[in-house]
């Protein structure tokens, strides 16, 4: 539809048998934002059907646009919609088909639209600003501030945020942390509990509700944080976000009170008060009106200085937000055009680039800003540039070839397909479209669920929740412990509360572990749980194609292998590269492959660069790249822990649930403690449910399926005092009444020969291999030469989803050996 600059709606009840229908239905969707006044409120979510639109002129000789509309399937109950670009209206044409886009994308597309687009295509990672919102949500006591703050980024989530993905030390993110205490001090002693309401600071605003002669001097009561991070999802408005923290506010005009729930934005940059981060706690106002009363209000609080400011939300602000999230829902859902010809598929024209240096200049964008213009918009016909930012353009791409750009447009045009394609557009559409009972038939949705018993916390930020039917038995469905879910209210103003796991499912109870504490939510709250759809992301390889065209010293390299197809280079001679002490661990781990194998291994150890292992299935390309990674012990104060192996027997684990085992009939032993806390850990944000415990505790007991982790792996063969106990060893390898699953590095268990000679049978009667199948999926892990043990009886537990091999009875002949 084409765009409107003011719209006004005005509705009249019509069949409109007049009006011709033309042979094609218009398959476009009106979304009207609801806000005060909207008579036209009958469409879920305000959306309607646009089944004809005339242009006509009207008797003041003013152009204006007659939409037929319906919000039936049926097609009945047809209305006129009259839309007039003269007057200030109350209703918006929200583009991009069920698309929901942040509002801090919407807010930095004020300045520069091409900016924002993107940003939202070449994602970068952020500091996160949840464990300065977990402090603020902390701070009614003063005292205790400090020490608050520290426990709160000792918590996992954010030590995985920051020092694995921001590459920060524990260190670094405690001094960014402390630099805004005093802020937080002076914050919470400026606002909070004060004797009465004249000792709170003096601010000016005016809510959209108060009389216009009412003085906006107030003061402000910020009572208490009641959410932080709150996920919304709002289809109404086209709008998603995540609200720092939620907190409720008294505003006190003279002698009355006003109490409102509003969004507080924290800020930890400089001061601005702009325009952009006004704009971005406007848009979490119409956020927050799914979930409560319109706040008319938010606020915005600088972290660094402890200046907070009210902004309020007026109409023609948020109606002016949502025209800019129109256009850039535009851009997005139109990535993809055809040439002149329309024989060529090709990317878009982004939004035009501005004409501001100084914007630019410290712009994040500018990169791919520059990249997109001259690979791809240079390349079409009738592209223009801004002159003055044909310098910078150069500037920034000079150091790349005409083959990098030709490969940085293709691929950008592959991935761009694929996200688009058919099985990729739903983008949790159904969650709001259908209802639960519909989305059971498929299998993938369990509706009309209450939760029972108490939300237990597992660990940081992580909440068992049981759940059970509220009439009867869970439907059949296709969902299994393991899956991703996100679960829903069955209100329409409770869209995706919250994300998670299932993690045990039976014929009465659902029990999930998930990122937020839903007890929060009355009792008699009914839930629905979907499955997460396995959507395309394309925003990995596209970050790592748009890293490739940097200007570094790595990228450089790269694309001269990958793009420009420099031959790897190699070494000439294998002692150069190893140590002389390294012979004997070298001819060790060499022990067990054949002559191709071990000719391979040397092209390795010999590389600069890179090597291509190829062979036919079946040759030992993966055991040849599993014995080349290494996947060391680490001996801490806690004790000998393998993470390599913790995540191999959790996988091997949730395998073995999905392919239908209950997690109670499943047993995992490891010797050492701090290796079954680590799995613990790993278990519980995943699977959970299943026992794992020392060998001691397993004494006199079995279990249907036994994992073993053997831990040790090191350069001495050093295996310690617990595997060298026979009788450990013996107990541990009879657990298991139908399925044992060895996990361990063969050349450190063959250095304790009672090992060694039960490796040595099982070799013998071809019962040790590879577990090739996990190689793909846990390649980022530095998988190490892991043997993978299987004894069975004469019938399997269940049917397996992977290969084995081991086909032997369980006890008798390997003791013997032994």
């Amino acid at each position: 539809m084409e765009q409107l600059n003011e719209l006004e709606l005005l509705m009249e009840k019509s069949f409109w048998e007049e009006a011709e229908l033309p042979a094609e239905l218009f398959q476009k969707k009106v979304v009207v934002a609801s806000f005060p006044g909207t008579v036209l409120s009958t469409g879920m979510d305000n959306r309607y059907l646009v089944l004809a639109v005339n242009t006509v002129q009207n008797k003041e000789g003013n152009c204006e646009k007659r939409l037929v509309i319906t919000a039936s399937q049926s097609l009945e109950n047809k209305e006129l919609c009259i839309l007039r670009n003269d007057c200030q209206g109350y209703i918006i044409h929200l583009e991009g088909d069920y698309m929901l886009i942040s509002g801090t994308s919407i807010a930095s597309s004020i300045r520069c639209m091409r900016r924002a687009v993107l940003s939202e295509t070449f994602r970068v990672n952020n500091i996160p600003a949840t464990r300065e919102a977990e402090v603020f949500q902390k701070a009614n006591n003063n005292s205790f501030l400090q020490e608050l703050a520290f426990q709160t980024i000792q918590e996992i989530r954010h030590l995985k945020k920051c020092k694995y993905r921001l590459n920060l030390s524990q260190d670094e993110i405690k001094q960014e942390v402390e630099d805004y205490l005093p802020s937080f001090c002076k914050w919470a002693g400026d606002f909070m509990h004060k004797n009465t309401s004249t000792d709170f600071p003096q601010m000016q605003l005016s809510l959209p509700s108060d009389n216009s002669k009412d003085n906006s001097t107030c003061n402000i009561e910020v009572v208490k944080p009641m959410d932080i991070e709150e996920s919304i999802w709002s289809p109404r408005f086209g709008l998603k976000g995540k609200i720092d923290v939620t907190v409720g506010v008294k505003i006190h005009r003279g002698y009355k009170t006003k109490y409102k729930i509003m969004p507080l934005e924290l800020k930890t940059g400089k001061e601005s008060n702009s325009i952009e981060h006004r704009s971005q706690v406007v848009l979490y106002t119409l956020l927050s009106q799914e979930r409560r009363a319109d706040p008319e209000a938010g606020l915005l609080l600088y972290l660094k200085t402890g200046q907070m400011y009210p902004v309020p939300a007026n109409h023609l602000d948020k109606r002016e937000l949502l025209k800019l999230r129109n256009q850039m829902a535009f851009s997005l859902f139109h990535r993809i055009s055809k040439s002149a010809t329309r024989q060529k598929t090709q990317l878009a024209s982004l939004p035009q680039i501005i004409e501001e240096e100084k914007t630019c200049k410290y712009c994040s964008q500018i990169g791919n800003c520059a990249l997109y213009s001259r690979a791809v918009e240079q390349q079409m016909d009738g592209s223009s540039v801004p002159i003055v930012m044909l310098p910078k353009i150069e500037e920034e791409t000079q150091h790349l070839k005409q083959t990098h750009l030709e490969y940085f447009s293709l691929w950008c045009l592959m991935l761009t397909l694929e996200s688009q394609s058919k099985d990729n557009k739903k983008n949790h559409q159904n969650i709001w479209l259908m209802p639960a009972s519909e989305m059971e038939k498929s299998g993938s949705c369990i509706g009309n669920l209450i939760r029972m018993e108490h939300v237990k916390i597992v660990c940081d930020g992580q909440y068992l929740h049981n759940f059970q039917c509220k009439h009867g038995a869970i439907p059949v469905t296709n969902l299994m412990a393991g899956d991703r879910v996100i679960v829903s209210g069955e209100e329409r103003s409770l869209f995706a509360l919250s994300r998670g796991y299932v993690k045990e499912i039976n014929m009465t109870t659902v029990t999930c572990l998930l990122d937020r504490n839903l007890s929060v939510l009355p009792e008699s709250t009914l839930f629905r749980l979907d499955q997460e759809e396995k959507n395309c992301d394309i925003d990995t390889p596209l970050g790592n194609l748009s890293k490739l065209m940097e200007n570094t010293f790595v990228s450089k390299k790269l694309r001269d292998l990958i793009i420009d197809f420099r031959e790897p280079q190699f070494i000439s001679y294998l002692s150069s590269v190893l140590p002389h002490d390294a012979k004997d661990t070298v001819a060790c781990i060499l022990k067990g492959l054949n002559k191709p194998q071990r000719q391979a291994m040397k092209k390795v150890l010999l590389s600069k660069d890179y090597t291509l292992i190829v062979g036919m299935p079946g040759t030992g390309k993966t055991t040849t790249i599993c014995t080349l990674v290494p996947a060391p012990e680490q001996v801490e104060k806690g004790g000998v822990s393998n993470v390599t192996e913790a995540k191999l027997i959790v996988f091997l684990t949730s395998i073995f649930v999905k392919a239908g085992c209950s997690p109670s009939d499943i047993g995992i032993i490891a010797p050492y403690r701090q290796q079954l806390k680590i799995i613990n850990d790993l278990l519980a944000r995943s699977i959970g449910m299943v026992e794992v415990n020392t060998v001691d505790k397993y004494q006199g007991r079995d279990k249907s399926i036994v994992l073993v982790s053997f831990v040790r792996s090191n350069k001495d063969g050093t295996v310690g005092e617990l595997l060298k106990d026979w009788r450990r060893l013996n107990v541990a390898i009879t657990r298991a009444k139908h399925k044992l699953i060895l996990l361990g590095c063969v050349p450190s268990l063959n250095c304790y020969p009672p090992l060694e000679k039960l490796l040595n049978h099982l070799n013998s009667e071809k019962l040790i291999s590879f577990f090739f199948c996990i190689w793909s999926h846990l390649i980022n892990m530095k998988v190490f030469a892991t043997y993978w043990v299987t004894f069975k009886e004469n019938k399997t537990l269940f049917p397996l989803p992977f290969h084995t091999r081991a086909v032997s009875p369980l006890a008798t002949q390997v003791y013997r050996k032994l």
